[in-house]
């Protein structure tokens, strides 16, 4: 089973991030602090809050630093509310941009996210203006150098646990699950202690754009830069094929 990878992207994505570690654990103190609000603080019995723990030791972030976090929104009925709000449009030569926000002032991340588009040319859709272009799904990347499985045998346990898909590229695997089946099938691959480098609930291009123009890469450039700046912007999804 193999399918168009996406670990380009992935890669991608995590060498932004790798390159401003602390704007990453940022984002995932925010996910903690919604995890503990919506299911409470004990990961045994909060889903959300097992995923975003897992989030967190694939970015490498300290335990106890996890555990301050959890710690800080279960004891602090005060704490911020953050509202998800979803931004879509389009960047140079109808790129689709999915930009996902956690924020404590609407206005603030509207006009932040507006001016990144604006910058690089683009411009914010209505919602459901380009999300038709994406599925939604879990997925898992797992360095090849890091696992000692065999990959018929990984395909094998990621399958029975109810991956709809399994690809194996030449540096990495990728499992692919549908949003609700994530959970069950990341913790099966946790039980086992297989590394994952990314695992998170997604959105995939259905096609991808090539940008061949100089000026065009230097404004999608400039665009996912503005964003991945953003403290309020958790997530950014794009079929810009890198």
């Amino acid at each position: 089973m193999s399918g168009h990878s996406k670990f380009a992207n992935i890669k991608h994505k995590k060498e932004r991030n790798d390159a401003a570690k602390g704007k990453i654990f940022t984002v995932i103190g925010r996910e903690i602090a919604v995890a503990v609000k919506e299911g409470g603080a004990d990961p045994a019995n909060n889903s959300k809050l097992r995923d975003v723990i897992a989030k967190a030791k694939a970015n490498n972030m300290p335990n106890d630093t996890i555990d301050r976090g959890i710690k800080k929104a279960a004891g602090d009925a005060n704490s911020v509310n953050y509202e998800t709000l979803t931004y879509e449009g389009y960047g140079p030569n109808g790129v689709a941009i999915i930009v996902d926000t956690l924020t404590d002032n609407k206005n603030r991340t509207a006009a932040n996210v507006r001016s990144a588009f604006t910058k690089g040319g683009g411009n914010v859709g209505t919602p459901g203006s380009v999300s038709y272009m994406f599925d939604k799904k879990g997925q898992i990347i797992i360095d090849k150098e890091e696992c000692d499985m065999d990959p018929d045998e990984l395909m094998m346990l990621a399958l029975d646990a109810g991956a709809e898909d399994f690809a194996e590229e030449e540096d990495s695997y990728e499992v692919i699950t549908a949003p609700d089946d994530f959970s069950a099938v990341r913790e099966a691959l946790e039980a086992r202690n297989i590394p994952m480098m990314e695992a998170d609930v997604t959105m995939i291009p259905q096609t991808w754009v090539e940008l061949t123009d100089e000026d065009d890469i230097k404004k999608i450039n400039r665009t996912l830069d503005l964003l991945d700046e953003d403290d309020d912007v958790q997530a950014v999804y794009h079929n810009w094929d890198e």
